[in-house]
């Protein structure tokens, strides 16, 4: 099986803060429930700024997920740098 990380993200996209974010609410829902399957775990979607993001919990950390080189990235908030 191929994990939603090596998966291709042809979706438009924003850039925000110096990260890569989903432009539409549409695509990064259909990307959270990919990847909720994936990591067992509730995710959601969260606009920040002018574009969308992942969010959930892994391994008891709060994390949010954008796009990086056509692949789903972590984002680091400006405020957590």
């Amino acid at each position: 099986m191929t994990t939603v990380f090596a998966m291709p993200v042809f979706d438009a996209t924003v850039i925000f803060e110096g990260n890569e974010l989903f432009k539409g609410k549409g695509s990064a829902s259909m990307w959270a429930e990919k990847l909720a399957a994936e990591i067992g775990s509730e995710v959601g979607v969260e606009k920040i700024g002018t574009g969308w993001v992942l969010t959930g919990r892994v391994d008891g950390e709060d994390c949010r997920w954008g796009i990086h080189g056509q692949r789903l990235k972590r984002v680091v908030s400006a405020a957590a740098q």
